[in-house]
């Protein structure tokens, strides 16, 4: 199963490189798919790409559904909280 997860674009480059953080998690994904994007939006990431922006409170209902079900997040359980 494929699992888009939402993240919260932290800085944008040039190149076409946005660094977002997904949980407390910060990892450098492709935007060639949602070249609009901005600093700020929430977007659903799946294999190192931007798909679409979402809103922060859809963002935040798939982190309330996670929250549900610790074992998807395995080892590295960070505590999932309101987002800021």
């Amino acid at each position: 199963m494929c699992l888009a997860v939402p993240a919260k674009v932290v800085d944008i480059q040039e190149s076409g490189i946005a660094r977002v953080n997904v949980l407390g998690l910060e990892r450098d994904v492709a935007t060639m798919l949602t070249p609009q994007l901005k600093v700020g939006d929430y977007v659903l990431v799946h294999a190192g790409f931007t798909l679409e922006i979402v809103s922060e409170e859809a963002a935040q209902e798939t982190y309330d559904l996670l929250k549900e079900f610790p074992e998807l997040l395995g080892d590295n359980n960070p505590e999932i909280t309101h987002m800021a």
